[in-house]
């Protein structure tokens, strides 16, 4: 999947007040989007496996430039009687720069939807905060 996003100047703005978005894979497993330039990568931060892993490094430009996450994923694995094999695998590139490379994600993350053996849609989170997307794109890997 390819995503770019604008994040807004919100100078007064703290933590999950900056600029709160994020891109959910199956609406189970979310990757980050906030306006965290210049801070130390956390798992809460632009990039991060929300609330499971930060980012290797913290690529998020400043706000008002457009960014880009390339996001390569692998569904989590179930057997015939839907117990769960293996889990959710992501690389994610942020701005050029691979920041998770072939990371587990260990179950549903934030507010995702329960982990189970069914297809989900990619979302675009929204909470209120002025975040602008363009040029999605998705290609289903063979």
């Amino acid at each position: 999947m390819h995503v770019e996003f604008r994040l807004p100047f919100r100078p007064t703005a703290k933590g999950q007040s900056r600029a709160n978005s994020g891109v959910y894979l199956q609406r189970r497993y979310e990757i980050q989007i906030l306006d965290s330039f210049g801070l130390d990568p956390k798992n809460n931060d632009c990039g991060a496996l929300y609330e499971q892993k930060a980012p290797s490094v913290n690529m998020c430009f400043a706000p008002l430039s457009w960014q880009t996450y390339d996001i390569d994923f692998t569904a989590a694995r179930f057997d015939s009687t839907g117990k769960k094999t293996a889990n959710a695998r992501v690389t994610v590139i942020h701005n050029g720069v691979k920041i998770h490379d072939n990371a587990e994600i260990k179950g549903s993350t934030g507010n995702g939807r329960k982990e189970e053996d069914k297809p989900g849609a990619i979302n675009l989170q929204n909470h209120g905060n002025p975040v602008h997307f363009r040029n999605l794109w998705l290609v289903e890997r063979k």
